[in-house]
């Protein structure tokens, strides 16, 4: 199938105050004027939403969105995910409307991980202003940043992604995020789809409690990323790994706790890939320097 990109990611939450908060004040996002008691949808570029958090008697990570071209690239995707056995359940109107898109199925790959797939994103094109002075948000033709999943049925999931789902392979970790020994090496591999951004989705080989490994959020200027910075600390979220530049995609970020407990990456600079001239690689590093992702768990 033809993904042209992450389109949208769904969220769930016991307290949309404190993600109002958190997506304005700390992400720079502005409020949907659609948003509800029971669903704040959190927008920052052209797009209608690109973060909808559903409220709920748990946190957690709901749903990725990918996004194909129009309704004929959706029908040959249904028809794969169909021929690959895949269950499947088509979006009620209901649900149509809330995504503000044209039509949608959602699916489970071999982990849970559950997924949407759309197209014909409905908008008004009204303007992005962030409420805290964010510039811009790098999106367009890269869609909206990229999600981390976890894969503890590693070889099966990325079979699925790949065969069934249609990514294609950026590049490889093989790594541990704390300098104790005893903790095993892990698998990360790093898939994109049909854009120029270095991925869009990853799996990870452990379990995740939210759902979520970590989502990605870009901004056009790495000043904004320290400015974030500062406001993540004066807002007093949990830090989850200190700034840092990724080897892999030049990702100049840092990472901080959400209020559904996945964490968010925050970060600028990403390389834009030419794909007919790349060539994947395995890291046993994250990092040119920076990204210390063992004060995550220092913090109380």
């Amino acid at each position: 199938m033809d993904i042209r990109g992450l389109g949208y990611v769904t969220a769930f939450s016991t307290d949309l105050e404190q993600w109002r908060e958190y997506g304005t004040q700390v992400l720079g996002m502005m409020v949907a004027p659609e948003s509800t008691d029971d669903l704040l949808l959190l927008k920052l570029d052209e797009r209608s939403y690109r973060i909808a958090v559903i409220k709920s008697d748990q946190n957690g990570f709901g749903a990725s969105g990918w996004e194909v071209a129009d309704q004929k690239a959706f029908d040959q995707a249904v028809a794969e995910l169909e021929a690959a056995d895949v269950d499947i359940a088509h979006g009620s109107e209901v649900d149509v409307q809330a995504r503000k898109v044209q039509a949608l199925v959602t699916f489970k790959d071999p982990e849970g991980n559950r997924h949407e797939l759309f197209w014909g994103p409905v908008s008004d094109y009204s303007r992005f202003v962030s409420p805290v002075g964010v510039k811009g948000f790098v999106t367009g033709e890269l869609g909206l940043g990229h999600v981390v999943l976890p894969a503890t049925a590693f070889d099966r999931c990325r079979e699925f992604y790949t065969n069934v789902m249609g990514f294609d392979l950026s590049d490889l970790m093989n790594v541990r995020f704390t300098p104790d020994p005893a903790e095993p090496n892990k698998r990360l591999h790093f898939l994109h789809c049909n854009n120029a951004r270095h991925h869009s989705l990853a799996i990870f080989e452990m379990p995740s409690e939210s759902g979520c490994i970590h989502m990605m959020l870009e901004v056009d200027d790495v000043d904004e990323v320290g400015r974030a910075l500062d406001r993540q600390q004066a807002h007093g979220v949990k830090l989850s790994a200190t700034l840092g530049r990724h080897i892999n995609d030049d990702m100049v970020s840092f990472y901080m706790k959400t209020p559904s407990g996945f964490d968010m990456e925050y970060g600028s600079e990403g390389l834009i890939m030419d794909w007919d001239n790349h060539t994947a690689f395995e890291t046993m590093a994250t990092s040119h320097w920076g990204h210390d992702f063992s004060i995550g768990f220092k913090q109380d």
